[in-house]
């Protein structure tokens, strides 16, 4: 009695898992909207692309897409060769219908080597349709008369479609700008030029070509912002004079203990000396004494030899007196 529902279950169950299986293979709404869209394709060609492992619900659409768009290049066998090679077949059916609509020559090889050299091909198509804005970091740089100027800039860029592959990016544009605003700056012969026309600074870089090589084209370059900064040149010149300081200390220094040094070794000759002479006036009583005992020097001789030293003695003692010491002895 329950066993003929039980069969309809099974059957029914059984056949909607074939069905799954014949439409998951066989994707015969996809090719019932290809048909009503004019796309030209079969139900053969769909499952030879699920043998392929390439999904016909990302192949299809994107035919009928370029199809009502009027790119009538873009084939299915090119599609799925994208695909296949890593590509998003999406983004570039997008970006070359967008190109197409804004009359923009882009070729289908064009757009896949740019999707498969890693960058959005349609935001650059975007890109370069509308222009976007890119603010740079503060650029600090400094003016003849020293002082620090921080400048910050807006630079408005469009995407260079034929650069797009090998072509440097945002990061390039912005040091080359803030290199170009650290030249301009450096040239102006005060900070206050700068400040009066701030537009010669963008004059200054756009002569420069700053998109040489990359995947933009500068369409204009904008000073948002104007700073004072510090005043480099007194910082500098306070430094050099403390360096100059600091080195006549050193020198100063220097000779202070090389003429220390040359005092030490004076005093030392001259205890040399002072001894030398204390030996020597030790020995001139022997050479006298010797000298008597030999009959060389009489007595008389000697006599004289001491009132010399006696009037030697006298002579240094008035040498030395002043002249309060004069006054007293003749008062005396």
């Amino acid at each position: 009695m329950f066993e003929s529902p039980l069969i309809l279950v099974a059957l029914a169950v059984g056949l909607f898992i074939l069905l799954s299986i014949f439409f998951h293979f066989v994707p015969f709404f996809l090719w019932i909207s290809a048909k009503v869209s004019g796309v030209r394709i079969s139900l053969l060609q769909l499952v030879l692309m699920r043998i392929r492992n390439v999904p016909p619900n990302i192949i299809v659409p994107c035919l009928i897409e370029a199809h009502k768009a009027g790119l009538s290049t873009i084939t299915r066998d090119n599609l799925e060769a994208h695909y296949m090679t890593g590509g998003h077949v999406q983004r570039v059916v997008h970006a070359l219908v967008s190109a197409s609509k804004a009359n923009i020559d882009l070729s289908f090889e064009k757009a896949t080597a740019i999707d498969l050299a890693g960058r959005d091909v349609f935001e650059a198509v975007q890109t370069s349709v509308n222009p976007k804005v890119i603010d740079t970091p503060p650029v600090a740089a400094v003016a003849k008369n020293g002082i620090q100027l921080i400048a910050k800039a807006r630079v408005t860029v469009r995407a260079n479609i034929h650069q797009l592959v090998g072509g440097a990016g945002e990061d390039t544009i912005l040091a080359r700008v803030g290199e170009g605003i650290v030249s301009s700056i450096g040239s102006a012969e005060s900070h206050e030029s700068v400040l009066e026309n701030p537009d010669s600074i963008s004059k200054l870089v756009l002569r420069k070509g700053l998109d040489a090589g990359t995947a933009y084209e500068i369409l204009s370059i904008d000073i948002a912002d104007i700073d004072v900064g510090k005043n480099i040149g007194a910082t500098l010149q306070m430094d050099q004079a403390n360096a100059d300081k600091n080195i006549a200390q050193a020198k100063a220094e220097e000779r202070r203990a090389m003429a220390v040094a040359t005092e030490q070794e004076m005093k030392a000759r001259a205890q040399e000396a002072r001894a030398e002479v204390i030996q020597a006036e030790a020995e001139v009583p022997k050479a006298l004494a010797q000298a008597l005992r030999e009959g060389k020097m009489g007595f008389m001789d000697y006599y004289k030899l001491e009132n010399l030293k006696g009037d030697t003695a006298m002579r240094e003692g008035i040498s030395k007196m002043t002249a309060k010491d004069v006054k007293g002895l003749l008062h005396e």
